[in-house]
């Protein structure tokens, strides 16, 4: 059915991306785990990337350095500030400050890459398609698009016969409450994820679009988020 069971699975640090691992996991994948160091404000996240891929035994992680800095156009990967206490309504108009430019498309590409050195013809992204921030680079149509692509694009694709290179989008339609409850059923610690936008080691702000749609999804499901938040008098 797969290709030796290995996966790429695509590792921000963040809640989604964690699941996504467990869940690869789950289907009995060994875990090739690809991280991006790509000029984000919140680069704390790769230490919570580290952590999972550590605490998962994963096969191999690889960080790949990149520098969408010198693009910028997102909160982001330039010094535009990051929106924050904003409400429900505010998040689901229109496309945040906060999506960089093509992103998912340079994940992606690499992941591909690396998928195909390793004979691997299976890659994992945390990609969800509720969420309030729109991103157009999260959506089934755009996935869609890329994995046929890939199958045109690739060496693999083209004499793969059967075989085709695959998209894994677990978590696309999931709502985050949804996501928690069955990153928590696989034993995924999200004690060592960061969601926030915002990030140090001081904790998560608690009040960017990241923060609050997690810690709603933690709060419908009557778990306490077990990261660490600024007070409200540090934010101040």
């Amino acid at each position: 059915m797969t290709n030796n069971l290995k996966a790429v699975v695509l590792l921000s640090g963040g809640l989604d991306s964690a699941a996504v691992l467990a869940i690869a996991q789950r289907e009995g994948f060994t875990v090739h785990a690809m991280s991006f160091r790509y000029g984000q404000r919140h680069e704390y996240e790769l230490r919570m990337a580290s952590a999972i891929g550590v605490k998962n035994r994963c096969a191999k992680h690889v960080f790949v350095e990149l520098d969408l800095r010198q693009f910028g156009g997102s909160a982001l990967t330039s010094d535009i500030a990051v929106p924050v206490d904003r409400s429900v309504d505010q998040m689901s108009s229109g496309i945040p400050i906060t999506y960089v430019p093509a992103r998912n498309t340079v994940f992606l590409s690499y992941a591909l890459a690396y998928a195909e050195s390793i004979d691997c013809r299976d890659i994992f992204i945390g990609v969800n398609a509720l969420d309030h921030s729109g991103y157009p680079d999260c959506r089934p149509e755009y996935i869609n698009a890329f994995e046929h692509m890939a199958n045109l694009a690739t060496k693999s694709g083209v004499e793969g016969g059967t075989h085709r290179i695959r998209i894994h989008t677990p978590v696309i339609t999931m709502t985050k409450t949804e996501i928690i409850r069955q990153g928590l059923s696989l034993g995924v610690d999200f004690s060592v994820t960061s969601s926030c936008y915002n990030a140090s080691e001081a904790g998560a702000c608690g009040r960017c679009d990241a923060c609050l749609i997690r810690l709603d999804g933690f709060k419908e499901i009557g778990v306490r988020d077990p990261i660490l938040y600024k007070s409200r008098e540090e934010l101040a």
